[in-house]
């Protein structure tokens, strides 16, 4: 009867041993469960901040010129004018027209190099995105809401907005108004 009891005895320190055992597999299990989500989520993380990294130095390369280039647009626009303003027909102007042409062409051609776009929208649908109306007139021959007349080029760099275009848009003609002897 002891060695009954005995092995009683050790029958239910093993259960219990087991049952520990168990339980502490289960805790182990959910312990390696939460480092395995902690560790995909971390290397989640640090891929997003690469990738952002890796878009903001594209943007930075991309856009570095922006206020440089904002600068020149004055330039660009004096030599315009210049051009506009002179006549051909003067033989002491024509030269120095030549080389103003060709300086501008030079720099326009620099500025396409470095994505450098004008925005001349003389005739198209007006696009508040890029254009800028300074007024309204009314036109029989335009379409309403498009650009009759542009005051100041706009510029894009890299297909962003640096400066927009200064524009007069059509509207359509308004009925006549009649008069006040009319109205009686």
């Amino acid at each position: 009867m002891a060695d009954e009891q005995l092995d009683e005895k050790n029958l239910n320190t093993e259960e219990a041993g087991a049952a520990t055992a168990d339980a502490r597999v289960l805790e182990l299990e959910e312990q390696l469960a939460a480092a395995k989500d902690q560790s995909l989520r971390a290397a989640a993380d640090l891929q997003n901040i690469r990738r952002r990294a890796e878009q903001d130095v594209e943007k930075a390369h991309k856009f570095a010129l922006e206020k440089f280039s904002t600068d020149l647009l004055p330039v660009i626009d004096s030599l315009e004018l210049a051009l506009a303003h002179s006549s051909a027909e003067d033989e002491n102007v024509k030269k120095i027209r030549e080389g103003v042409e060709l300086t501008l062409k030079m720099f326009q051609d620099t500025l396409k190099r470095y994505n450098l776009e004008a925005v001349d929208p003389l005739g198209q649908p007006f696009n508040a995105e890029h254009h800028q109306a300074m007024a309204m007139q009314e036109s029989d021959s335009a379409e309403p809401n498009s650009v009759l007349n542009v005051f100041q080029k706009g510029y894009l760099l890299n297909g962003r907005l640096l400066r927009p275009a200064m524009v007069v848009v059509s509207k359509a003609p308004s009925a006549p108004q009649p008069s006040i002897n009319e109205k009686a």
